[in-house]
This record gives structure tokens, sequence and C-alpha cells, in this order.
């Protein structure tokens, strides 16, 4: 019987570049877009002599890249080998496919151990598939001259097969990458497949999952899950990055604090030849500090991204430049910084003070949202009636004014690092986006640069700025916020047809 288990994406709020250092806090929403992993047995039937098996079979299948790659998989040492050409290989998923085995191994008992066994006796059949939120179709539409609008992108079928960027940055002739949107897939990818394959071993029950259980403090399941997929994640991208990407994916929308890195310590040093199996010992039991909080936007807003099609930014090179820059100049960075946090903590408390206004005044609180969505912002104020509403207006235009002091520090931090954290085409298109009727603020997500830009709209603006950015050469995506984190799916989402546009949105 195949499981299926699905992560979401996400977008970083706020924290960008802070959340790299405890204690700063970011404020990351999990969204509509999802990551699926399906794992099945290759084999139905074990073979008569697979008792002295040293060795069993994993495939991986990508069918949007049209890749299969087959390893061998050894039953001692949980290595995997890859015996398809080397092009094909992924090593987010051979991680979590080593990581969680491991874990299995040192968490069951002797009798789930034997069925451990017989379950990778039968080898692995694992399929990963992305959402078409995840990547760029921006080239897809223009190429074919059709206009960039939410409807083009909810027109193209699930699961959309993925072409080659064929242009080469810097005339090299080096292997073209998938057009990403930044969504962090590859949090979503292992997440998926790490939980897929701890359900699939009996370690962990997702189907006794509440929605409302990624946010409580004590799910046992959930945190085992979020331990493999930040370790294996780590490993397969050659650093200890803050792991916002991967707790998203896990327990949905959150305010989050990054773990100690030393707590992976010892699987840095795997990487160099210890045994995976004494490894996970020291990460099961590691003191995993990371905090997190319940958070979603308040009621009566949604979250848009759009894709202005300038070109990609590199996160990694970014963020060495702005830590060469802390390095040089530590007293201004430490006061960009120390400003930064205050702003970040500002908007955070604007928006709970929001969500408690809705819960407390749920008339003055949705009259105000539904008058403010089709005036612009300096109109707010003057549309409020009575200290409730004028309550409501308070909190929303501090809120705007929170973020406007991001982003002029995120902006300061880049010209300082030399850098485009906010370059000067995104500034023009952000401003132009908060000056529109119904839209309480406007940011670039993460890292910032070039990739993407998010707003925050009130009521039913939306659809009126999804048609405003299409004007400016913005493809609006489908992307939505939906708080949830990691599922378990009631079956094969190629035969259900799902996707966040069908789903999740409805488009005008």
């Amino acid at each position: 019987m195949a499981v299926v288990a699905s992560a979401p994406g996400k977008v970083l709020m706020t924290g960008g570049y802070l959340i790299l250092e405890r204690p700063n806090a970011g404020i990351v929403l999990s969204t509509n877009a999802r990551f699926y992993a399906i794992v099945k047995p290759l084999r139905e039937d074990i073979e008569p002599d697979s008792w002295a098996w040293a060795w069993t079979d994993v495939k991986l299948t990508s069918p949007q890249l049209s890749r299969e790659t087959m390893y061998k998989m050894s039953l001692k040492n949980l290595m995997l080998q890859c015996v398809s050409s080397s092009e094909s290989r992924n090593p987010f998923v051979e991680q979590a496919v080593q990581y969680t085995i491991a874990a299995a191994r040192a968490t069951l008992d002797k009798n789930n151990n034997d069925f451990l066994h017989t379950k990778l006796l039968q080898g692995l059949d694992i399929t990963i598939l992305g959402c078409n939120d995840f990547y760029s179709y921006r080239n897809y539409i223009e190429a074919r001259g059709l206009p960039l609008t939410p409807d083009v992108l909810a027109a193209l079928p699930p699961f959309t097969p993925i072409t080659f960027n064929a242009e080469e940055s810097n005339g090299e002739n080096c292997k073209p990458e998938v057009a990403k949107t930044g969504l962090g897939s590859s949090a979503a990818m292992t997440t998926s497949v790490v939980a897929a394959l701890l359900h699939y071993f009996g370690v962990v029950n997702l189907s006794s999952l509440n929605k409302d259980q990624h946010q409580e403090k004590d799910c046992v399941d959930l945190d085992l899950v979020h331990v493999i997929a930040q370790s294996a994640h780590c490993i397969a991208q050659g650093k200890v990055g803050s792991g916002f990407d991967v707790s998203s994916a896990v327990y949905g929308s959150q305010r989050y604090v990054r773990f100690s890195p030393e707590v992976l310590s010892s699987a840095q040093v795997a990487v160099k030849g210890l045994p995976i199996q004494e490894v996970i010992h020291d990460i099961l039991k590691g003191n995993w500090d990371h905090e997190r909080t319940k958070f979603s936007l308040p009621p009566l807003m949604t979250l848009l991204l759009g894709e202005p099609g300038a070109g990609g930014s590199s996160t990694p090179s970014m963020v060495g430049a702005v830590k060469k820059w802390q390095k040089s100049d530590p007293e201004k960075s430490l006061e960009t910084w120390r400003k930064l946090s205050a702003a970040n903590s500002a908007l955070e408390t604007q928006f709970k003070i929001l969500s408690k206004l809705a819960e407390e005044n749920w008339d003055a609180y949705k009259c105000v949202i539904n008058s403010c969505s089709i005036h612009r912002s300096e109109k707010w104020m003057e549309r409020a009636t009575g200290p409730d509403q004028e309550a409501v207006v308070n909190a929303l235009l501090a809120a705007r004014d929170a973020m406007l002091r991001i982003r002029s520090n995120m902006r300061q931090m880049g010209e300082a690092a030399g850098i485009p954290i906010e370059p000067d085409s995104q500034t023009r298109l952000l401003d132009a986006t908060m000056d529109m009727e119904g839209v309480l603020l406007a940011g670039v997500p993460g890292a910032g640069g070039f990739d993407a830009i998010f707003a925050v709209t009130l009521g039913d603006s939306s659809s009126n700025i999804t048609k405003a950015w299409t004007s400016l050469n913005v493809l609006a995506m489908l992307v939505r916020e939906d708080p949830h984190g990691v599922s378990l799916e009631t079956g094969d989402p190629r035969a259900q047809q799902i996707t966040s546009a069908i789903s999740s949105v409805h488009i005008e």
C-alpha cells in the first residue's frame, strides 16, 4: 500500500538575514504550494533468498524532470550507491532516505525492526512531485505570447513538466538550473520524503494528526519528522542553515527562532566517514533548542506573491556578502540589525493586535477591513467611526509603518554590503504596490533580490492587485497562505488532479 505525504512551501515575511543568528526571530508563512512524496514497495513479494541479501533496491522517480534513478542500499551501513547516471542524483532525497532509515532502526523495538527489515527487502519505490507554484513558468508563458495572468497559470496541467533555463548566466558551459520561485522546494521535498518514509515504516502515525496539532508544542511524531528533515536537509546542502524552511514545512506558519548549529556537529563529521548509525543517536538525543510560536495572518487578509521576471538572486552569495560587511563594520552593522529587529518585532506586534481586535469585536474589524480594501491608506482613518474602528485602523497603519522601516533598513544593509537586497526596480514596484487600494504592505521575501515580491491585501482587493501587477509586467502567482504543515494524503495527487490553483484559489 502506498503512503503519500505532503509538505508546504514557505514565504519568510520578516527576519531575512537576522534569522541566521539566535535569538533573532522571523515570521514564516507556509503556503498552499505543496511537495508530495509517494512511497510504496518495489516488489510485492520477498524473494526466498532475500535473508542473505546485503543490499536492497531503491528507485527514485521525478516525473516532472523525466528522471528515474536507481540505487543500491547497503543493509548494513545504510549507504546509498547510485547505479544510474550521476546527473540524475538528488542529494536531498538521498540524505532523507539514509537518515530516516537510520532513525527508524534506532527508535523501533526488535519486532518492529523485523518489520522494517522486511519493508527494506521489498525495496523502496519513491516518487516526488512538486506543485507548479514551486517553479517559474514565466518564460514558458511569455514564449507563447500569453498574458501574464494567474488565469494562465491556473490553466497549466497539474505537475507540469519542468524545462531548464537555457541561458548561461556567465557564458560558461555550466549545467542550467530549473527556474524556481523561492518557496523552499528542497525543504518541502525533503520533509515530505522523511514524513512519508517514517509513516511507511510505522515509526510515526501521521493519520492521527488533526490540523491544530501542527501548532501544539508537544507532538512527538512531528518533532521526529522535524529533526530528521533538518538533519538530512543540512547535510544535503552542505551547510547548517537557519532551518526556518524545514520548520514551516513540518509545523506550518510560525514565529521561528533557529536551533543552535552545534546540534548537527556530529552529522557534519559523518559526512567525512563516521557511520550514520553512530550519528543518529546524537541527533535524536540532541538539544534542539529552536523556538516556534503559532502565527498566521489576521482574518480577511490575503498573502499575494508576484514574479517580476528580473532575473534570479543567489541567496548563499548574498548571505556571504552580509557576513563580510558585519566583520568589516561591526558597529554600523549591529546598529542596523538592532533597528531591523525592532521593526520586525513591531510588525509582529501589530499583527497580534489585529488578530485580537478581530476576536474581540468582529463586526467593527470586518467593517474596517472591507472599507479599507477599496481605499488607499491615507483615506483609511477617515473611514473609521468610533473608537473600536479607529483602533483597527491605528493597528493597520502601524503595521504599514513597521514594514516601511523594515524595507528601509534592509535597503541600507544591502547598500552597505554591496548587494541588491531591495534593488531599485523592486523599490519602485513595492512603492507602487503599497500605494494601491486595499494593500496593507509589500516587501521582498527572505534574503531579497530580484526573485519575487509579496503583498498582504485586505478584504476582496487581491483580484484588483493581480490585475495591476499584470500591467506592471509582474506575474501574480497562485500561492496563498495555508498555515498547516506536513500531512498524510489520501492518495496520489495526480489521480485526484489537485493543485493549489484548483483546491485553494478562486480566480476572478
